[in-house]
């Protein structure tokens, strides 16, 4: 048990350090405010709404105002250590996972999801890219019906 103490241990400490680092490296410092919706992204990685974020960090910090919520969330995408996830009109999401994916989006619930690609290169997911363009960013999303709501569409 004690083994496992000092792995949870030690991966929190790297994460703070990333955190840490992407912030200075900004020219932001770290305050509780944003720590505290670091984490809170961080612990469910299920793209919440700000408003959601809000909720989740309300219970343990209740000062914290809706504005300094995406106060926090404009630096932390800022630094590059979350990433906006917009659909159509919807409220903007937030991302923790900066690993190249895609994400599902279930039509019945709003639920987000990601996807993880086999590749970030066009050419290997089999897209054809016309000659002379040059991608540099590589945005996959699919729509359709989560497992939980396709349940009860069964016949």
């Amino acid at each position: 048990m004690g083994h496992v103490e000092v792995i949870v241990k030690a991966g929190k400490n790297h994460r703070q350090d990333s955190l840490d680092r992407a912030l200075a490296g900004s020219g932001f410092r770290m305050t509780r405010q944003r720590q505290t919706v670091y984490d809170s992204l961080m612990s469910r990685r299920d793209h919440p709404s700000a408003d959601e974020v809000f909720s989740r960090v309300k219970k343990t910090m209740p000062t914290i105002s809706l504005a300094t919520v995406y106060n926090c969330l404009d630096k932390l995408v800022e630094c590059g250590l979350v990433r906006q996830v917009n659909r159509d009109r919807d409220s903007t999401r937030y991302c923790a996972n900066l690993r190249e994916h895609g994400h599902f989006y279930c039509r019945e619930c709003g639920s987000v999801h990601d996807i993880d690609l086999p590749s970030s290169r066009p050419s290997e997911l089999g897209l054809a890219v016309p000659d002379g363009f040059t991608v540099d960013h590589l945005d996959v999303n699919l729509r359709g019906v989560c497992p939980e709501c396709g349940a009860g569409h069964q016949v």
